[in-house]
């Protein structure tokens, strides 16, 4: 990629803070073995970074109140949203989780609602586009007859995504980029309002927007995944210094 920015691309004399959803799973470190409130810590790097203060919201109980203390958001990855949410089926390669639904889709609405920058990274993406009357197809390579999108558990694909000029996301990232992906759901039918503004070679939309909004940005890929460039999260960043 190129034009990517130095360490700290964005400098104000109060730190935005940036909220940051989570994942809440069974996992293992020390002697101990337990449910646990946890992040990847590569979209922490990439906060610090672009200039934002990284905060962990936990992704349980209802949600709307910890936007009180944020100025923007970052919707992270994880599992899939529950299919009865844009009334289908799970498939069998459906993985959910409801409590984290419950609360990302209020923190959403809320955010939505009060004019908060919002960055949706993969699931976040899918979130937006589920809460505002979209569809996801929930295994992709039945649509696309190829998994380079998710090679393998735990293996990131790298993915060329062309995007539009006119764009917020061209904006910021120009008119393509080479990107780390890991998802086996994508967009079906679009959320009201939403402008697909990136596309994989097979046609898969991997970027969408919402105008008229201050910033609402949803990236199926793994921006998180380049800590070189943290250009989306700098303009997150940048916006959330208007708050």
């Amino acid at each position: 990629m190129s034009g990517k920015p130095s360490s700290n691309p964005v400098s104000h004399s109060r730190v935005p803070v940036i909220g940051i959803s989570t994942y809440v799973e069974r996992a293992r470190w020390g002697v101990w073995d337990t449910d646990a409130v946890l992040l990847h810590r590569s979209y922490v790097d990439c906060v610090l970074r672009a200039g934002g203060t990284p905060v962990l919201l936990p992704s349980v109980g209802a949600g709307t109140g910890a936007l009180a203390a944020v100025d923007g958001l970052v919707l992270a990855g994880g599992a899939d949203v529950q299919p009865g949410r844009y009334g289908h089926e799970p498939h069998p390669r459906t993985i959910a989780r409801p409590e984290r639904d419950g609360f990302e889709f209020a923190l959403l609405d809320s955010a939505l609602a009060g004019g908060i920058p919002v960055l949706g990274v993969c699931r976040g993406m899918e979130v937006l586009n589920v809460a505002l009357g979209g569809t996801l197809t929930q295994h992709l390579p039945e649509v696309t007859g190829g998994t380079e999108h998710q090679p393998a558990p735990g293996s990131y694909g790298t993915t060329v995504v062309r995007l539009e000029r006119d764009s917020r996301a061209g904006e910021i990232l120009g008119a393509e980029t080479k990107c780390r992906c890991y998802h086996h759901q994508a967009v079906e039918r679009l959320g009201e309002g939403l402008r697909p503004v990136g596309w994989a070679e097979d046609g898969t939309v991997e970027a969408v927007e919402l105008p008229g909004a201050a910033f609402v940005l949803g990236v199926q890929w793994h921006p998180e995944q380049d800590p070189d460039d943290v250009r989306l999260f700098a303009a997150l960043v940048e916006e959330a210094a208007k708050q």
